[in-house]
């Protein structure tokens, strides 16, 4: 039984036009089984896995430029994981992670909605272990430092899943959390620079913020 409202839209990245089935707005809540509460998601931040936010637009435009050819991506967080489809449409090789109970679902169906072949999918918990999840040439994300405490978990699982030779691209929309993030990955061993954002144009993505890449190389 599903007691939230959804909506489909087309959202177009590098001039091609994605389907995407998110939540109707971020007022959606229904969480069966309290499946989302034993994982810690309460009722104000169930909805936020489903909405497609303006940095996953960044982020999907990003990635949709680079040649991954021979690469494993991971996005973490992927919530709607649009940058996940923008890949796997471009036939790379990428995993979409997310512990929303919901997540895996909605991916699903959107990967159905624009006829591609299934896509892999992992539970990825940032405060807990993921055995399954393996290690990766890139790691991926949009707007995932919006907590206080993202910075530590969030740098620590990046490292855990990063390849000897790595790289991190986390797009960022101004959170308060990005400096600390900066320093714990910089303390990980990892190189930084970012570039800066700006989009406010009619009918477009309203975004300002940073790409902030990271590399480790052995």
């Amino acid at each position: 039984m599903q007691n939230y409202q959804i909506k489909h839209e087309t959202i177009t990245v590098n001039n091609i036009d994605y389907q995407i089935r998110s939540l109707k707005d971020r007022q959606q809540f229904f969480d069966h089984k309290q499946r989302a509460a034993v994982l810690g998601i309460s009722s104000a931040t169930w909805s936020l896995f489903g909405v497609v936010w303006p940095a996953s637009q960044i982020l999907a435009a990003t990635v949709s430029m680079i040649d991954l050819e021979g690469k494993r991506v991971l996005e973490i967080g992927c919530g709607i994981a649009l940058s996940s489809l923008v890949l796997h449409k471009m036939g790379v090789d990428v995993t979409a992670s997310d512990y929303h109970p919901l997540a895996k679902e909605f991916l699903n169906e959107n990967v159905l909605t624009n006829k591609l072949p299934p896509i892999k999918f992992q539970t990825g918990n940032w405060e807990a272990g993921n055995p399954l999840l393996g290690e990766y040439d890139l790691i991926i994300g949009s707007d995932v430092l919006y907590e206080p405490a993202h910075p530590e978990c969030v740098s620590s699982f990046i490292h855990e899943h990063s390849n000897k030779d790595v790289d991190v691209i986390i797009v960022d929309p101004n959170r308060g959390n990005r400096a600390n993030f900066t320093k714990k990955m910089l303390a990980l061993g990892y190189t930084h620079h970012f570039e800066r954002f700006n989009v406010e144009e009619p009918d477009e993505v309203n975004c300002k913020g940073r790409i902030l890449h990271y590399q480790r190389y052995q």
